[in-house]
């Protein structure tokens, strides 16, 4: 499974606030793009929030009303009917942590204090000193006023959650990505995903992790999968700091975890700056990738990154925009050309896995390792591949005994001994599937 990222709002260039009226049926933007991501080697769309809120998605006022700004109910189906008709399954991002001020269980709090009858779906405290119609204090997402926090130990939360999961999987969804789930607890979340299950089986969810013991929170969760930022941290900053030995370390512990989920790995998303920001010599760009597409995991693209767009994620009113900007309205041809041979190096890598589906669950070894050179050998025990990363100036030479090929990258085998150039890359094996298939 590869998933390819979208932002809707900024994706679409969605007017920055809340509108009233006309709705704005920008979501078949998207169908228009899903070629694109189809020919890119995706096999998902994982789309970030599209329901009602007030500002950038994350402030939900109606999870089970799409956001004017992006169009209706007959919108999304038009967008869950492409993308099947496709073979793309269709992830959403599922707002459960906290809510916007604007959410009518919210509102009446405003207006009523404490004695609302939602009173209890948040975590509410009367100032110190505060008279008749104080507004009363309430927890928020990491201190975020306009972000207030759920009670997750509220019954009517957990119903009203299930409910919101249960509709829009009847109305085509396939799965959610399950947004600051690192700050709801894993009982929760076992709860309502143990009812969801119950009605809908098949349905995949991925928990936004950030950091902490990822094993363990999968199991008390019973989530699918969670977010791999340990991983996404080492590939950028092990190739700026010339210091491979982090990202040996991030896989060793990667391993750990494939044993009993396949993380969600990824270069970038919609909340962090991109790679080819990120990075400090954009010479490594493939090397990153090239790591992204050889270890275990669930790979998701985030939109832009497969063009090598830029952007840097600021602390700040509006720090998102540059990381979250709208695609062209009139199709791939409007793109930069500057961006393609980044693209078609993602085809390249993406359809090298694809051909390898055994390295959803492949366990990684080094076999040389210094702060600036790495042979990493990826394997399920009987088959293997080794990705050489070499980020010295100077050529470098590294024996690899039984592979015969150059799946891609720059390199020259003879024999049993790959030598790379000066800041080259490749990825080894002893076969092409697709080669021995046309051969049987």
């Amino acid at each position: 499974m590869i998933w390819w990222h979208v932002h809707p709002l900024g994706f679409t260039g969605a007017e920055p606030e809340a509108v009233s009226a006309p709705v704005r049926h920008r979501l078949d933007r998207i169908i228009g793009w899903l070629d694109y991501a189809v020919e890119l080697g995706a096999s998902g769309l994982l789309l970030g929030p599209i329901f009602a809120s007030e500002t950038h998605g994350y402030d939900t006022v109606d999870h089970h009303r799409l956001d004017p700004r992006l169009g209706d109910a007959g919108d999304f189906a038009r967008l869950v009917t492409a993308a099947h008709d496709r073979g793309m399954r269709v992830l959403l991002d599922g707002v459960f942590n906290h809510v916007g001020r604007g959410f009518p269980a919210f509102r009446r709090v405003l207006a009523q204090g404490l004695a609302a009858p939602e009173a209890n779906w948040f975590h509410l405290s009367q100032p110190d000193g505060a008279g008749p119609g104080a507004e009363p204090g309430y927890e928020t997402f990491e201190g975020h006023r306009r972000l207030v926090a759920l009670n997750h130990s509220e019954p009517a939360v957990a119903d009203h959650v299930t409910d919101v999961m249960c509709h829009w999987l009847d109305a085509g969804a396939d799965g959610w990505r399950l947004d600051a789930a690192y700050a709801v607890p894993p009982a929760f979340w076992a709860e309502v995903l143990t009812r969801v299950r119950a009605e809908h089986p098949g349905a995949y969810f991925a928990g936004e992790v950030i950091h902490g013991d990822y094993a363990a929170i999968v199991r008390d969760s019973t989530m699918d999968t969670v977010t791999q930022y340990e991983l996404w941290k080492a590939i950028w900053s092990s190739l700026n700091d010339r210091n491979l030995f982090e990202l040996a370390w991030a896989l060793d512990r990667h391993n750990s975890f494939l044993a009993s989920f396949a993380p969600l790995t990824f270069a970038g998303n919609h909340d962090v700056t991109r790679l080819a920001s990120a990075l400090t010599d954009l010479r490594h760009l493939p090397h990153a990738l090239a790591v992204l597409f050889t270890v275990g995991g669930t790979p998701v693209v985030y939109y832009g990154d497969e063009q090598a767009f830029r952007g840097v994620k600021e602390h700040r009113a509006g720090g998102d925009d540059a990381i979250r900007p709208p695609f062209p309205a009139g199709g791939p041809g409007e793109l930069d050309p500057g961006g393609w041979p980044v693209y078609r190096l993602h085809q390249d890598l993406i359809g090298l896995r694809r051909r390898h589906p055994w390295l959803h669950r492949a366990r990684s070894r080094p076999l040389h390792l210094s702060g600036t050179r790495l042979a990493l050998e990826v394997s399920d025990g009987r088959q293997r591949l080794v990705t050489v990363l070499n980020l010295d100036d100077a050529p470098f030479e590294q024996t690899v005994p039984g592979l015969t090929r150059v799946l891609a990258g720059e390199a020259v085998l003879r024999g049993a001994t790959v030598t790379l150039p000066g800041h080259g890359w490749a990825v080894l094996g002893d076969h092409d599937p697709l080669e021995r298939k046309g051969q049987s």
